[in-house]
């Protein structure tokens, strides 16, 4: 078991593992007949669940694999946050002023410009422009994670990200795109559900694990828990793909005309937030953390949003998204690695080729 965890953290392994998980998905999506279905966000499912009103339907079950497999995906990095390391996160005002300025102040108004260049239908392009305005406040810790960044850092920035967004979404949507119906609320569920949980879960499952048996101990769970992340990452790759991946196979074009202004918005600014932290002299793990804080977006909100307040088609691109979002994102974490040694020199740096995220310090980032 331990062998099979550690060739899932294997960077180089990582893309096999990713285009195997999208083409199950897009399998079991065609096999099942998932496509036809009503989208419902997964948080809404939950609800009904609880309720006991929940329908049992095979799309319905799948669509619970999206908070199952981020649950997954985000449980083994908040293992890794010191609470003492969050407290010294809060006192980095470069770092927070960076993922600031690009988050609220580039990030919206570069979408638009994109989805203007490149998409011509006026639905999709809404999407695109809806998808770009809220900041991730789950994924980006995983990718901190695993290319070795400060996640005590990213954990503080999704934190005061998941507040902020509920006070300028609905001023931004209605700058961007026009009178948009915004619930705070979903933001905030999503805010407990996505974050919280596995927050909560990673906390104490460190301290009870250093209490009971020391930091060793925590030490030797690492391999394991990072490949628990990755089981959580192709899962949730899995069931997207099952869920829309059809897109890919049924409208190929929608979906490249959607994929290039997506590319080039998250390769940009997570180079430019990347580049921006090398200059600022932060260390490499502050680095990462706010280039994936400045670059990731929300796709929970963006659908959310688009399912209740908008047509079809608007939901459409954002449901496609994520397809695109996820496997760049993890290009991305692989090339932070590779561009340590140059951009951020520290002495005494490892071959990025060998880096893997159970390999680092707790929080990644240099002191």
């Amino acid at each position: 078991m331990r062998a099979l965890l550690l060739k899932l953290e294997d960077f180089r392994l990582l893309p096999v593992f990713v285009a195997v998980s999208m083409a199950v998905g897009i399998a079991i999506g065609n096999l099942l007949n998932i496509s036809d279905f009503e989208l419902t966000p997964p948080i809404d499912a939950l609800k009904t669940m609880a309720g006991g009103t929940f329908d049992a339907s095979v799309p319905a079950l799948i669509s619970l694999g999206v908070p199952i497999g981020l649950f997954l995906m985000m449980y083994p990095a908040m293992t890794n946050v010191r609470l003492t390391e969050v407290g010294q996160a809060f006192r980095s005002p470069r770092q927070l002023g960076v993922v600031l300025v690009l988050n609220y102040l580039v990030a919206p108004f570069f979408m638009l410009l994109l989805a203007n260049l490149f998409v011509g239908d006026p639905e999709l392009r809404t999407g695109l422009v809806l998808y770009g305005l809220a900041p991730c406040i789950a994924m980006v810790i995983v990718f901190t994670y695993l290319a070795r960044g400060n996640t005590a850092m990213a954990l503080v920035f999704v934190a005061l990200n998941s507040v902020i967004q509920m006070l300028l979404i609905p001023v931004y949507a209605q700058l961007l795109i026009g009178e948009v119906a915004f619930d705070v609320w979903v933001v905030f569920q999503c805010v407990l559900l996505y974050l919280g949980l596995p927050l909560v879960a990673g906390v104490l499952t460190r301290q009870l694990v250093v209490r009971r048996r020391g930091e060793a101990a925590m030490e030797e769970l690492k391999p394991y828990l990072s490949g628990l992340s990755i089981v959580g990452l192709l899962f949730t790759l899995i069931v997207m793909f099952a869920l829309k991946g059809d897109l890919i196979v049924e409208q190929p074009l929608i979906v490249v005309e959607m994929a290039i202004p997506m590319t080039v918005f998250f390769v940009a600014l997570f180079f430019v937030a990347l580049y921006i932290g090398s200059r600022l002299r932060f260390p490499y793990g502050d680095g990462v953390a706010v280039a994936f804080n400045s670059t990731g977006r929300d796709f929970e909100i963006a659908i959310a949003i688009a399912i209740t307040a908008f047509s079809p088609t608007v939901a459409l691109a954002t449901v496609v998204g994520p397809l695109i979002e996820v496997p760049i994102m993890l290009a991305l974490a692989w090339s932070a690695m590779r561009l340590r040694p140059r951009w951020f020199p520290e002495r005494g740096d490892p071959d990025p080729a060998s880096l893997s995220p159970s390999a680092s310090p707790a929080g990644g980032g240099s002191r």
